[in-house]
């Protein structure tokens, strides 16, 4: 009796280290009635296409669940983090993808300030219980490159990033319709990698 009492407690520590060894960067499963928020400037409300083609509406049809466009053209991040926690609270989502700092780069606004704010954008949701994925925004110019920020703050906050896949589609001029926006395939191609991440983070299986 006491060696099964022994094995059966030495299993509830193996199952507890495992839930507890979730990783950095990991995500909960998406039920299928469970709401995806996409929330950003004007690369998520989908200027240079038709809303039926910007990347949260591909999105929606590439995982099967509901993905809400809170994108608002021309926003800069102060002003998101303003708006975030409204939104949140009125479609209580069970993740938030974060695609914002575009026109605060435009505008060369304080880098230090845009990190703070995506981090309150951050803690906007982890108050909530809402987990978080970011989309790193380039340096547009002569050699196109993530601003390091976002990668900085994904390691400190230890959740995902779409690295790499915005620069690439923005130097591409086959997925642009202008200079700083993409166009029906290139809105598809940043669905698909958000759908990817989302795969191998474990929010879809």
């Amino acid at each position: 009796m006491k060696s099964l009492t022994t094995l059966i407690f030495s299993l509830c520590m193996c199952f507890l280290l495992v839930a507890c060894d979730k990783g950095a960067g990991t995500l909960s499963f998406l039920r299928p009635n469970d709401v995806v928020l996409a929330f950003g400037d004007s690369l998520t409300t989908g200027v240079g296409t038709r809303s039926e083609s910007s990347y949260p509406a591909q999105l929606n049809r590439f995982i099967a669940r509901k993905v809400v466009n809170a994108g608002v053209s021309g926003e800069v991040s102060a002003e998101g983090v303003t708006r975030l926690p409204g939104v949140l609270d009125q479609f209580e989502p069970e993740l938030l993808i974060i695609c914002h700092g575009g026109n605060d780069i435009l505008r060369k606004l304080d880098r230090q300030q845009l990190k703070t704010n995506l981090r309150y954008m951050y803690e906007a949701a982890n108050q909530r219980d809402i987990e978080v994925v970011m989309i790193a925004v380039p340096q547009l110019g002569f050699g196109l490159e993530d601003v390091p920020l976002y990668q900085e703050l994904a390691d400190e906050l230890k959740i995902p990033l779409l690295s790499g896949t915005l620069k690439n589609l923005l130097a591409d001029n086959h997925y642009k319709s202008d200079p700083i926006h993409l166009n029906e395939q290139g809105y598809k191609k940043l669905a698909e990698a958000v759908a990817d991440l989302l795969d191998e983070n474990g929010a879809l299986h």
